[in-house]
């Protein structure tokens, strides 16, 4: 089923799939993790959009978005190159960039290559790079993943019949509510949602991208994030861990810090109100509505007296 918003045209050719909502420049623009297809801005897309407009976009290959016209073009600097057309086919010169995982890798790089176009950063749950190195506190996943990567670009049929056999399966779903978000605050049929979006993404495609975002590294540049930033960090958060948040919070100039206590990786869902409301008070706060353009007043003219004939009334014959 085709959901109702917009195709913008990547640099490729390829159509980038983006809704809109609310009113109000700077406009905020949802960013989301590999994979992910806006499962994790269910609450807080209205939120924000109570107050200015609010755009979401699929990455290339993901959700309504086409898949790349050249498979080989599936990196991170893709995914900026696709936001800068989103934000171009919208009609906004410059947008607040919000992302989540590594969507905040994409708004770190958005920041660095078109600095012009961001008007502020919302950084959630995420690093600035190396999306891999601390997996769960662990090097296990960035040592397994060239493996793993391998293996699906070799037998790419049998990688897309078990990603959408299993990825989605009840036993994925038990097992992210069972260890890897707040259970008792999560709803079942969001991770069903995030699983489901997951499933319809091609596994060559995730491998490729993912193999982008485990090399890409944003660290360098945090110094000179000139814009106003806001992190956001899960105090349970095992896919990026806290400590990277507030590493990156302490790099970047006069940023902010929201940590949400005992959440994960999901913890927009988790504690939805929380996030909404600091977001909302730190762009009123920081990024303030641009006034629309006031319509230049009518010239007043002086009337001149036009004065009329007089009326003859013809004489009888």
């Amino acid at each position: 089923m085709t959901r109702p918003g917009h195709h913008a045209t990547a640099s490729d050719g390829t159509p980038i799939f983006w809704t809109s909502s609310g009113r109000g420049s700077p406009a905020v623009v949802l960013t989301d993790g590999i994979g992910c297809a806006g499962y994790i801005w269910r609450t807080l897309a209205p939120a924000l959009a109570e107050d200015r407009r609010v755009l979401h976009w699929n990455y290339r290959g993901h959700g309504a978005s086409g898949a790349p016209v050249n498979p080989a073009r599936t990196t991170l600097e893709d995914c900026v190159e696709d936001l800068a057309a989103v934000l171009s086919d919208a009609g906004e010169a410059r947008a607040v960039v919000m992302g989540h995982s590594m969507g905040v890798q994409v708004a770190l790089e958005m920041h660095r290559l078109h600095p012009e176009r961001v008007a502020g950063l919302v950084l959630a749950l995420g690093a600035p790079g190396r999306l891999l190195d601390e997996f769960r506190n662990s090097p296990a996943a960035r040592l397994a993943f060239p493996f793993a990567r391998d293996l699906v670009l070799r037998h790419p049929e049998a990688a897309r019949l078990a990603f959408r056999a299993l990825v989605p399966s009840d036993f994925a779903v038990d097992y992210a509510l069972e260890n890897e978000v707040a259970r008792e605050r999560m709803e079942r049929a969001d991770l069903e949602r995030y699983f489901d979006d997951l499933s319809r993404v091609d596994p060559t495609l995730f491998v490729r991208l993912l193999a982008s975002a485990a090399e890409h590294d944003a660290s360098s540049h945090l110094p000179r994030v000139d814009v106003p930033t806001l992190v956001v960090a899960g105090e349970a958060d095992t896919f990026t861990p806290m400590r990277l948040s507030l590493a990156m919070h302490r790099a970047i100039p006069d940023s902010e810090l929201l940590v949400l206590p005992g959440a994960s990786h999901a913890g927009l869902l988790e504690d939805g109100a929380t996030v909404a409301r600091v977001v909302r008070r730190f762009l009123a706060g920081r990024i303030p509505l641009a006034r629309p353009a006031r319509r230049a007043a009518p010239r007043r003219t002086r009337a001149i007296p036009v004065r009329r004939p007089r009326r003859t009334t013809r004489a009888r014959r």
